[in-house]
């Protein structure tokens, strides 16, 4: 399933949430060289990426090869800096998009419901919430890890929480039967949740290169933390506003 819109209309410009989207793709453009550089990408994920094992000095190597034509990576770089910057980079083209897809489909209305200052402080910390995860799940990892994929995760607990009946569309895809089919936010993001957690514990540490608890730790930081950071009146008015809605528009089921 990937979801691919929802039906929770904005009432404030989230303009945060454009300027995350923006910045992330001005760092893959200027600090990343868009992939196009292996050696460019290799240096800048080592250098502003997060290593478990130079963070925990639980290694006895000074560095880890991410390619064979490349210098090793080395440690003794930003160090405890890399739990911020980590979150502004990313791998490849198609991990950049997907993450970026994911922040706007659903950072626009949880930043809706927060204001925009909230919102920013709240991304930061389920991104270093995630980091946090993934140290503690692998701690003697030398592999550096890049990506808004932990902070995102946070952002999905909390819509979670705030908007677990709002329909999303969602492309379903088996075999050749190919469907958009409205299915409740719980059901996208439990089902999400879900695989994050038996991936991480079939593949622990960064199985198939993904780090899977990252995600877990950040989706339970948004669900645990999304209370303390919402504003009441913006949410309220935005539950009033998809009420009105909802009244305008014909009664129809998700299924």
């Amino acid at each position: 399933m990937f979801p691919l819109r929802d039906e929770n209309p904005t009432l404030l410009t989230p303009i945060i949430t454009i300027a995350l989207i923006a910045l992330n793709v001005a760092v893959w453009v200027y600090v990343e060289g868009m992939g196009l550089s292996p050696e460019v990408l290799a240096t800048s994920v080592c250098e502003f990426g997060v290593i478990p094992a130079e963070l925990t000095g639980q290694s006895p190597y000074e560095g880890v090869l991410l390619d064979p034509r490349l210098p090793p990576c080395r440690f003794g770089g930003l160090r405890w800096v890399t739990l911020l910057t980590s979150m502004f980079l990313h791998g490849g083209w198609m991990h950049l998009i997907g993450n970026m897809w994911f922040l706007w489909l659903f950072g626009n209305n949880i930043e809706d419901s927060m204001g925009r200052l909230r919102f920013l402080v709240f991304y930061l910390l389920t991104g270093l919430a995630a980091s946090g995860a993934h140290i503690f799940s692998a701690p003697d990892s030398t592999l550096p890890t890049v990506g808004a994929s932990g902070a995102i995760s946070g952002v999905m607990g909390a819509y979670l929480v705030l908007y677990p009946r709002v329909r999303i569309y969602t492309l379903f895809v088996f075999f050749i039967f190919i469907r958009i089919i409205p299915i409740p936010a719980w059901l996208v993001l439990g089902e999400w949740f879900v695989v994050q957690m038996l991936s991480g514990l079939m593949e622990p540490g960064m199985g198939g290169g993904v780090a899977f608890w990252a995600h877990v730790g950040g989706f339970v930081a948004g669900v645990v933390l999304v209370k303390l950071f919402e504003n009441r009146k913006l949410v309220e008015a935005r539950r009033r506003h998809r009420r009105l809605r909802a009244e305008e528009l014909p009664h129809r089921g998700w299924w």
